[in-house]
């Protein structure tokens, strides 16, 4: 084991891999970050090559530790947060992927979901999980894989084949396959995981016909995983000690440690979560009841969620697939030439609606087109469409809670589109407070892994290391919020159920 002076936090996300050091004032000293190749074999269909990301992770890993000027032995840990619900299956005995791995994005199991719902069992899951019966979620794209790769099943019947989230993956490939692993976050995302007991519910697994011995262990999200191998990993023996999905590294990440507290995380999609303490909040409104964390030798935490599966990637799909932005960044720019969106809305349901309206078979549209409509109209309709669907959520949220938001801490890569951040706080009517260190994700991962290892005290210390750097507030009347929410309820409605067969 090394005695280092640096913890490193590998930040796997639905379009690339970040990893990021930190020194022990909490402060980066090296990053990098590289993208990996999408596939859409169908539509609605979204894989990824589970070796590539593994590649991809390791060589960003290595460009951050060259950029910090330091080698791996100089590190005390190593923190892991990933994107969720993405499935992967692997051959116990070689590590190499059976198939490409089933991303949360993926709607290919919305009929077997229906069916699941039409048995009588949503409610059923929902008890034990605090999920919906949604494609989004893990547990049908296991068994899809399990029922429709070349004897799989049989296979893993037999003990041959592991299966697990991205993180399991990563863990596997980190320590050599020495340890099968996830913890209590990522497996509360897979319809399989009892949140109230913490362990594999064996009802949901014969109910989805996945073999519990497939399964990782689940452990606490700061925790002593294992070493890495060092074959693996540039020749040094580090602990794996922080684990934990996206979402609830970056609510840890942002220091929301106390009830009412929340964050939003601008990616991809979007991840609303709020601390809901050590008792899980039942929802009512369409959010999700998921595990926050869960520190060695405490209480386990739990959180509200409201997952929003497209707005990041609405802005990439102007600029891939219309092609009428050469970058990202140039959205700001043209929303901000526009003194009002004219009256067009785009509802990015891409891949389905999420919370709080889950519908699985909603599609995109862009309604309100006139003549005069350009592409800046675009541009400004696709960021508005984040903001409110983050309203939809908080509203579903403080419904359920019966906490009133009195602000919304802000992460991710939009966080820097000032357009954006401001219409945010308009249509909510709370202030927006953007970080010093706006990659709360990696940050939090890497809190966890310190926290295990002694290389942070508490998390008080973590606390007050937290500081704001910009600080967005409502300036739009109370009028004209309602207004331009409720025209983009109407636009939902066209969205809604357009893929279902007449």
């Amino acid at each position: 084991m090394t005695d280092g002076n640096f913890v490193l936090s590998i930040d796997q996300g639905t379009t690339g891999t970040t990893v990021l050091v930190f020194d022990r004032a909490a402060r980066i000293v090296g990053r990098a970050y590289s993208e990996f190749a999408q596939h859409y074999p169908r539509p609605g269909w979204v894989e990824h090559d589970a070796e590539e990301i593994w590649r991809v992770s390791r060589s960003v890993a290595a460009a951050a530790l060259r950029e910090a000027q330091i080698e791996a032995r100089d590190l005390c840990a190593v923190g892991l947060t990933n994107q969720r619900e993405t499935v992967v299956a692997w051959e116990r005995a070689t590590g190499e992927p059976v198939a490409r791995a089933v991303v949360w994005q993926d709607r290919r199991t919305a009929p077997d979901c229906d069916a699941l719902k039409a048995r009588g069992l949503e409610q059923r899951f929902r008890e034990k999980t605090g999920l919906v019966l949604d494609p989004y979620f893990s547990g049908t794209k296991m068994r899809w894989l399990l029922d429709h790769t070349p004897s799989l099943r049989a296979r893993t019947v037999r003990g041959e084949i592991a299966f697990g989230t991205v993180d399991s993956w990563l863990i596997w490939k980190l320590t050599g396959g020495r340890v099968h692993a996830t913890d209590y976050s990522n497996a509360s995302r897979t319809l399989l995981f009892n949140i109230h007991e913490l362990g594999w519910d064996e009802e949901l697994l014969a109910i989805l016909e996945v073999p519990r011995d497939a399964l990782p262990e689940v452990k606490p999200s700061s925790h002593f995983y294992g070493l890495t191998d060092a074959s693996a990993f540039f020749g040094a023996e580090v602990p794996v000690a922080g684990v934990a999905g996206d979402q609830q590294a970056a609510l840890f990440g942002q220091a929301c440690y106390g009830e009412g507290l929340a964050k939003n995380t601008y990616g991809t999609g979007s991840f609303l979560l709020m601390n809901t303490g050590a008792t899980p909040v039942e929802s009512r409104e369409g959010l999700l009841t998921t595990v926050a964390w869960g520190l060695e030798g405490e209480a386990v935490e739990y959180a509200l969620e409201g997952s929003i599966f497209i707005t990041g990637a609405a802005v990439q799909w102007l600029r891939d697939g219309l092609r009428i932005i050469e970058r990202a960044d140039e959205t700001e720019a043209l929303a901000a030439s526009l003194t009002s969106n004219e009256g067009v809305y785009f509802v990015p349901a891409l891949a389905g609606l999420g919370a709080p309206h889950w519908d699985a078979y909603a599609r995109g549209a862009i309604v309100g087109l006139t003549r005069g409509t350009t592409r800046a109209h675009l541009a400004r309709a696709a960021l508005e469409s984040t903001c409110y669907q983050t309203r939809d959520v908080v509203e579903a949220m403080e419904r359920d809670s019966g906490v009133r938001l009195k602000e919304l801490r802000v992460d991710g890569g939009a966080v820097g589109n000032g357009f954006l951040m401001q219409f945010q706080a308009d249509i909510l009517g709370v202030p927006i407070i953007v970080p010093e260190v706006a990659e709360t994700t990696a940050a939090g991962a890497a809190y966890l892994a310190g926290l295990a290892v002694g290389f942070w005290k508490n998390r008080g210390e973590i606390a007050a290391s937290w500081k704001a750097a910009r600080r967005y507030e409502p300036q739009m009347s109370e009028d004209e919020r309602g207004r331009l929410h409720r025209r983009w309820l109407r636009a939902v409605e066209r969205a809604r159920d357009w893929e279902r067969e007449e």
